[in-house]
């Protein structure tokens, strides 16, 4: 059997973390398993489903790297399908026309609420012989069993049992033709052959329903896996109140789709001890069994830990190509100054995120130097001066410019006047950057080159002698 995995996200919002977890698992269990991954957007609810959103689902899955190897789906263009299956269900008595007005069913409901009863359906319509009301157009009910359990095995929580009774014969096509959401979904699963369904555990009232379904069109139920849901710090539902939610939105606030992605796997799952997976690790040991059955509490300081670490370790060209939409946002153009690969390699020991990393690289790229005031007082004084004009005379003779020439001239500059290292490189560094604190210093001339650093020397110099 071929293992076939779905995400099947509503576009009636951004991609948010908890999606994008569900996507992720899926994703696993289909790579590791040689199967396929379907992508499925469920944008029959018209009133909330926009294209932006569909757009914002695409990209932040684009974004992340999980391919999927079918789909997009759109149900808005299953109608047909739906229809179809509908009309077979009503031709073989699984499904039934209900007639039953608003007004009817709301007394019905508040007359269980009353008696403490659970609201449900009471199959009014479910026999009935007698000949429709005119002028009222009937929604479309499914006959569910009346007896009997619907018992299925969880992949994470174990063996799930429903009572029949306590199900309702569910509404499958409304009033004006259009399919519900656990029909539109049954009929989906069952045309692209899914094996596997894993999403939140906030669908686990729908899944005997769905297996009731998929058993009256005589289609074996997929396996089904809820992963629980993911906590704020405070206990509750992760939500906008606890900070970004949405995957672009952590794209924007300068976080590697790597880090997120390690992050998401290790939120109600874990392997031993281990806190770092590269993808091809995830896929070749992720496990639906070792999901765990408690919710997971989000903690930004651990992703911003994990970002942190794959700003450190990933490849400089890499995260490169990650910096530049963050540098054209400050308007810096990364044609306009030195590599850029190298400028990662500067900046990532001391940058958590890309937006960190592209502030800090903002004085490569730019014609003129913006002064910290307060480091020119402090830095660029009387002997401040004395030492950075030894230090540019002697940077012009210098025969290659390479980090460890730099530094050698530094280190002789600050030997022959006296000074400590810092006397010499701090000046340096203001000089350069505008304020004290830089990548090192002698990296930092040597990715500005001869002639940017010479000019940026000689302009400090004259401002403080302005």
């Amino acid at each position: 059997m071929t293992v076939v995995t779905r995400f099947a996200p509503s576009p009636t919002g951004h991609l948010h973390i908890g999606g994008a977890r569900t996507a992720l698992f899926s994703w696993l269990h289909a790579r590791r398993m040689g199967g396929r991954f379907i992508l499925r957007i469920e944008d029959t609810d018209r009133e909330r489903s926009t294209d932006e959103y569909v757009e914002a689902i695409l990209e932040g899955m684009a974004w992340l790297g999980l391919e999927h190897d079918e789909g997009p789906y759109y149900q808005t263009q299953r109608f047909d399908r739906y229809r179809e299956v509908i009309a077979r269900m009503l031709a073989e008595g699984t499904a039934y026309h209900c007639y039953c007005s608003r007004e009817r069913l709301e007394a019905l409901r508040a007359e269980q609420m009353a008696a403490k009863e659970k609201p449900r359906y009471d199959g009014s319509c479910r026999d009935r012989h007698d000949p429709p009301p005119e002028g009222v157009s009937p929604v479309v009910r499914f006959r569910n069993p009346l007896d009997g359990q619907v018992v299925f095995e969880d992949l994470v929580r174990g063996s799930i049992a429903f009572a029949n009774a306590e199900l309702d014969d569910l509404i499958i096509a409304r009033s004006d033709g259009t399919p519900t959401y656990n029909f539109t979904v049954v009929v989906d699963d069952a045309d692209m052959g899914v094996t596997h369904v894993i999403r939140g555990d906030d669908h686990i009232n729908n899944t005997p329903r769905q297996i009731n379904l998929l058993q009256a069109l005589g289609v074996t139920p997929p396996a089904y896996a809820h992963v629980p849901m993911i906590l704020g710090a405070d206990g509750q539902r992760l939500s906008k109140r606890h900070g970004a939610v949405s995957v672009l939105q952590y794209r924007d606030e300068g976080y590697l789709p790597e880090a997120l992605l390690n992050y998401l796997v290790r939120l109600g799952w874990s392997r031993g001890d281990q806190e770092i997976f590269s993808r091809p690790e995830m896929i070749a040991l992720f496990d639906l069994k070792a999901v765990h059955r408690a919710p997971s509490t989000f903690n930004p300081d651990k992703l911003l830990w994990l970002n942190q670490h794959y700003l450190k370790t990933a490849d400089p060209v890499y995260v490169a190509g990650h910096l530049q939409p963050h540098l054209a946002r400050l308007g810096v153009d990364p044609d306009a100054g030195p590599d850029l690969a190298g400028v990662v390699r500067a900046l990532r020991e001391r940058s958590k995120t890309l937006v960190e990393m592209a502030e800090g690289a903002r004085f490569f790229f730019a014609d003129h130097v913006a002064y910290d005031e307060k480091a020119v007082a402090k830095h660029l004084g009387e002997e401040g001066c004395r030492a950075l004009s030894a230090v540019k005379a002697q940077l012009a003779e210098l025969a290659e410019w390479t980090t460890e020439a730099i530094h050698g001239v530094i280190e002789t500059v600050a030997a022959s006047g006296g000074w400590k290292m810092g006397q010499v490189a701090q000046p340096l560094r203001v000089a350069v950057s505008g304020t004290a604190v830089s990548p090192p210093i002698d990296q930092t001339l040597q990715l500005l080159g001869r002639e940017k650093s010479l000019e940026r020397i000689a302009a400090a110099l004259q401002h403080v002698h302005s």
